[in-house]
């Protein structure tokens, strides 16, 4: 346990569940879309769904989609800012079968006419879950340097990622594996110590079997 899960992280806005975490869940999937959001088709599912106006879960995943922090001013007129910045969005209520109670799934579409979607949870004091993008299950926490490797269900491809990242002194902390059908397209969320460079980034995606890869920093 750090200081972070003690005391609650510093914010904007009433709840750290509602708002804090909102916002990093906005910021994630910003990432993940990799270009600049231009749409963003927001589904709020259970608690979300019933109160997100209240507690400003709204303004707090639009402030992240923009790029902005937790404790940022601007989180309670971001609204305003996604207009200026040429960002539209939409919100739906509804509810997502065996979900948490705060989750959200985020449909992010890119300037370059890229699209991704993301579900994600605020699952308390401002910690978050992403469980789903783009219909692969991944588990990322946002609290540590995080890869995405989206490769093909192949063997040695699991082995030729991790043995490139220990030759390159990458601890990793932890791994999961999600592939809808076997040898089809699978994908590994990494979570590692320390930092990650572009130049790993650029060496993964080469290796035999690799689709793509998406470094997902510490939020």
């Amino acid at each position: 346990m750090n200081v972070f899960d003690i005391i609650g992280p510093v914010m904007i806005g009433p709840s750290s569940s509602h708002t804090a975490g909102a916002v990093r869940l906005g910021r994630i999937a910003a990432k993940v879309l990799g270009s600049r959001p231009v749409r963003a088709d927001i589904l709020l599912s259970g608690s979300f769904a019933r109160t997100y106006r209240g507690h400003g879960t709204d303004k707090a995943l639009i402030a992240g989609i923009l790029g902005l922090q937790s404790d940022d001013e601007r989180v309670r007129v971001s609204l305003d800012l996604a207009g200026e910045s040429g960002l539209s969005f939409s919100f739906t209520e509804g509810d997502i079968p065996d979900a948490h109670p705060n989750t959200a799934r985020i449909v992010l579409t890119g300037e370059d006419g890229a699209k991704i979607e993301m579900q994600g949870a605020s699952i308390g004091g401002g910690n978050i879950l992403v469980t789903e993008i783009n219909g692969l299950e991944v588990a990322v926490s946002g609290q540590y340097n995080t890869l995405l490797v989206l490769h093909h269900d192949k063997p040695g491809a699991i082995a030729a990622v991790t043995n490139f990242m220990a030759y390159s002194d990458i601890n990793i902390g932890n791994f999961r594996l999600s592939r809808p059908q076997k040898g089809g397209v699978a994908i590994m969320t990494i979570e590692v110590d320390g930092s990650v460079s572009q130049q790993l980034i650029d060496s993964l995606k080469v290796l035999p079997s690799v689709i793509n890869v998406i470094l997902i920093r510490v939020v």
